[in-house]
């Protein structure tokens, strides 16, 4: 990223993201990765399994879901910690901007593979 000095703006960021699903690094911090996606839909069961991840709803609604405890809904402004390995599957009736925030290693997808998995080259490729 290197540009550590230049400021950016959230609502610009996300008016560049064409695909639902596909996260985009907007920076770089201490060794994580500020991610910022639209999401719309399902997405697909997956966890990580050494890293939490952080979402935050910049714009609309997004659930997580959860196989072994209750759902989570979130809404502009809310913020939610997936823990390390537990399993979830994101969900958004209608299009939502997240912000999401992990390790620069987080896969995507975790150890789950499908037509929508992006890889970490191809989040990192720069906005704009």
């Amino acid at each position: 990223m290197g540009e550590t000095l230049r400021q950016r703006n959230l609502d610009a960021a996300f008016g560049q993201l064409t695909d639902f699903w596909s996260p985009r690094v907007v920076a770089t911090t201490n060794g994580q990765y500020v991610k910022v996606a639209k999401v719309k839909g399902e997405f697909v069961w997956h966890a990580h399994a050494g890293e939490d991840e952080f979402f935050l709803v910049h714009r609309g609604a997004l659930t997580i879901r959860y196989r072994d405890r209750p759902d989570v809904v979130l809404r502009e402004g809310d913020f939610h910690v997936v823990p390390k390995g537990v399993e979830h599957n994101p969900f958004a009736a209608d299009e939502c901007w997240v912000v999401l925030v992990e390790p620069a290693q987080t896969k995507h997808t975790g150890e789950t593979v499908s037509d929508i998995t992006k890889s970490i080259e191809q989040q990192a490729v720069p906005l704009g």
